[in-house]
């Protein structure tokens, strides 16, 4: 299989992404990738039922992951001989929109997982000095975020940045004291010291 990154949103395609979607004889993909990748998709696509089963699908078959296939998302999934392409994720457009530059941060992810595991690792980065980006879940949000900065005594920005790509994608910037709220639930974070 193909597995192919669409970028975090619309008009976030890489050329290579658009030429593997375009030549594809089978695309698959959540409704979402499906949606993003939809003016190059020259063949049906198939919605995703199952991804514990996407061994199975043909090898030359294209399976789009919204973001970069590889930063919580179905590169996981691709076996030794599969191909991957990469594509824009919510770590690149956050760090171009907030001026962040990538050597000094930590990535970490609660995305459709246990926040606990992600907490403890943004806390041992905090730790090292280093920005963080994060793909939240319910129980580690700006609220919780600004609790963890407050009492290991950090100020700095907590940055929100939703719905990356869309004509009302939305960027805020709080503080410990006053922290962001977000209003989707399709949006990533950032701390930046």
């Amino acid at each position: 299989m193909i597995v192919v990154g669409v970028g975090v949103g619309p008009k976030m395609l890489t050329q290579e992404a658009i030429e593997a979607i375009s030549n594809a004889p089978a695309v698959y993909g959540s409704r979402r990738g499906i949606e993003i990748a939809q003016k190059y998709i020259e063949c049906e696509a198939q919605p995703i039922k199952s991804f514990k089963n996407l061994h199975l699908l043909p090898e030359d078959a294209v399976i789009l992951s919204t973001g970069d296939p590889m930063f919580s998302g179905l590169g996981k999934f691709a076996g030794e001989n599969d191909h991957i392409i990469t594509g824009i994720s919510s770590i690149q457009a956050s760090c171009a929109k907030f001026h962040v530059g990538l050597s000094n941060l930590a990535m970490i992810t609660a995305h459709g997982r246990d926040p606990e595991p992600a907490k403890e690792e943004m806390i041992r980065e905090l730790e090292l000095g280093k920005n963080i980006f994060l793909l939240p879940a319910d129980g580690l949000g700006p609220q919780e975020i600004a609790s963890i900065l407050k009492k290991m005594d950090i100020d700095a920005k907590i940055c929100i940045y939703e719905d990356i790509g869309y004509p009302y994608e939305r960027a805020v910037v709080g503080s410990v004291a006053n922290p962001p709220l977000n209003k989707s639930d399709m949006y990533c974070m950032m701390v930046v010291r």
